[in-house]
């Protein structure tokens, strides 16, 4: 609790000092928004400019060009393309020497708040660019940011402008929401689960707008599904093996359970009447046994069922989407279902037969009995919060890893 009240204290305090270095900005550098005109470069020497008002005829306009093309020589060209060349190189130079914007940094390392507050104060710098011509949005795509991308979707903009920008190659968000960086970008244990918030993620920037709005092919004539499967093939590999890693366990888990419940629902305690009735059959702990025994014999099957499938799988990219996890997490819940329903039919029974005998002391044998089940529980408790988390967002989690 401590650290959770730190972490919001520095919160606040980031905040407040984002607004007072905000209220302290300048707008000199967009003084160009486009709600004034530039001026005219023909002010100063009018007579220099062609009238406008007088059409040149086809025979003064061959005149023209002619003159024109008598005076570019053969020396003057080349001149001309060694400047050019010279203008790129110092672009060049002056681009990689240059500072981000701040709204960059702030998208790309996912601070929401940043970006609200400078687009409420200064629209314009939505335009802003890096030096590989990418703005916020492809910067929030390109490093899975989905909170500061649905800022931006609600932000009133010219999506045409804003939204379709490409960078110097010819990527736009879809391009580069289907590539995959070195490191795993979502904070979540698993390369399957992974791979299923990574098409997640595709999917959502894909369905965030309207459908063939993004370019198809960038500048080397790819398509945003040929790059995802070239950039995800290794990240499917290694999820397929995880979840057969995983499903085996439960497996052989779900398994034992399923024997040990089948044997003690066949072999009931207590004693028969003379009658042929149970002579334990009105006892509630004999209740509780008999329904708990049964929700662990079906629900140990139906886990064996769902791990089977995964182990059968064929693990295609397509289904790390919804199916795979979704077989996981049917699976791993059925499996917890029948570890506690054992635990309690077991306690259940043997609290039948030690009703006379060591009466005190049952309690302290179901514990140390049930400690290396439900230390099995809790190791797998934690992946099965995480499973629930990505299956049920349809957004995946923002990732909180600063990259200045």
């Amino acid at each position: 609790m401590q650290k959770i009240k730190d972490k919001k204290e520095k919160h606040t305090w980031s905040c407040q000092i984002m607004d007072e270095l905000l209220k302290s900005a300048s707008m000199y550098e967009y003084d160009r928004t486009g709600m004034k005109p530039l001026p005219s470069r023909y002010n100063k020497d009018e007579e220099a400019r062609p009238n406008s008002h007088e059409p040149l005829s086809y025979t003064n306009k061959n005149e023209i060009k002619k003159d024109k093309n008598k005076e570019i020589t053969a020396s003057e060209r080349s001149s001309s393309g060694k400047k050019q060349k010279e203008h790129k190189k110092s672009e060049k130079k002056k681009t990689v020497g240059k500072v981000d914007a701040a709204i960059l940094i702030a998208a790309k390392n996912g601070v929401k708040e940043m970006v609200q507050k400078i687009l409420e104060l200064f629209p314009v710098t939505i335009h802003e660019r890096d030096s590989e011509r990418k703005n916020a949005v492809l910067l929030a795509v390109e490093n899975r940011q989905p909170d500061v991308y649905e800022v931006l979707l609600r932000w009133n903009f010219m999506r045409d402008t804003v939204f379709s920008v490409v960078d110097n190659e010819g990527n736009s968000a879809l391009h580069l929401a289907a590539m995959l960086r070195h490191t795993l970008p979502w904070h979540i244990p698993g390369h399957a689960l992974q791979m299923h918030w990574e098409l997640k993620w595709y999917k959502y920037v894909k369905e965030s707008m309207p459908r063939h709005f993004f370019p198809h092919f960038n500048n080397h004539n790819k398509t945003p599904e040929e790059i995802f499967t070239k950039n995800h093939g290794n990240l499917v590999h290694k999820g397929g093996k995880w979840l057969n890693n995983t499903s085996s366990s439960g497996y052989v888990v779900a398994t034992l359970i399923a024997s040990v419940a089948f044997a003690s629902y066949s072999n009931i305690p207590g004693s028969f009447d003379n009658a042929g009735q149970l002579v334990l059959e009105h006892d509630r702990r004999f209740t509780v046994f008999a329904i708990a025994s049964l929700i662990a014999l079906f629900t140990s099957l139906t886990s064996l069922l769902m791990f089977l499938a995964i182990l059968t799988s064929r693990h295609q990219q397509k289904d790390f989407h919804k199916e795979l996890p979704n077989k996981l997490a049917w699976g791993l819940t059925a499996l917890f279902i029948s570890i506690w329903s054992m635990l309690i039919s077991f306690s259940a029974a043997h609290s039948l037969i030690l009703e006379r005998k060591l009466k005190h002391i049952a309690f302290a044998v179901y514990a140390v009995t049930c400690r290396s089940i439900a230390l099995f529980a809790a190791a797998q408790f934690l992946l099965y919060l995480y499973l629930l988390q990505a299956t049920s967002r349809k957004v995946p989690q923002q990732s909180y890893k600063v990259d200045l």
